[in-house]
């Protein structure tokens, strides 16, 4: 696989920041299983960036874009201290920064991370993708087995509770039944969720 320095990529009017390609879950779904880029971003990275890199490639207009993304090909919060001193100096610029992620930041640093994620990200769309540990394990196949599903639900709950825009997601090819399972359990959390179309192919 050939890899690259995509540090940040632009899509959508937002600027998205990647920071590594280690990931926790080996979604059958992903992108980067099929796909070398995303929408043309090359972003197998061929090594990790510092927060000074990334902070390098920020304009000085920090309106130029309408929201700073922590997403890439893997789980941003694996790299959680340099997550938190990029989006910190972002919030004090004035940006709004969101986090997409499996929710399981506490699961991987064994102890309650959303206090500090509230000083450096505005929002989080914590990935919830299936109705059941079960199903979920299937899926998504946690490096923390069914106990993944449980856990990102707490970090939810616990984000929400911090004054963190947290809502979950899924994708709309599950269909409708487990779609109304999973509100159900966003409900039960106290979070929103949404429902966010299928990309198959995006080269």
């Amino acid at each position: 696989m050939e890899t690259f320095e995509t540090f940040t990529y632009e899509l959508d009017g937002n600027l998205y920041i990647n920071l590594t390609s280690k990931c926790t879950n080996d979604c059958t779904f992903c992108v980067r299983n099929e796909h070398s880029t995303y929408f043309g971003h090359k972003l197998w990275l061929s090594r990790e960036p510092s927060a000074e890199e990334v902070l390098a490639r920020i304009p000085e207009n920090i309106s130029r874009y309408k929201e700073y993304v922590f997403c890439g090909f893997g789980e941003p919060t694996i790299k959680l201290p340099v997550l938190l001193e990029i989006g910190r100096e972002l919030k004090r610029r004035g940006a709004t920064v969101r986090l997409n992620t499996n929710g399981q930041a506490n699961m991987i640093w064994k102890r309650d991370v959303t206090g500090e994620l509230s000083e450096a990200v505005d929002k989080i769309n914590v990935s919830l993708n299936e109705a059941s540990a079960e199903e979920y394990v299937k899926l998504c196949k946690p490096a923390f087995g069914e106990a993944a599903f449980d856990g990102l639900q707490d970090f939810a709950k616990k984000c929400a509770s911090r004054g963190i825009d947290v809502w979950f997601s899924v994708v709309d090819c599950i269909g409708q039944g487990k779609i109304d399972l999973c509100r159900q359990i966003a409900s039960r959390c106290g979070v929103p969720l949404r429902v966010r179309p299928f990309i198959e192919d995006s080269n």
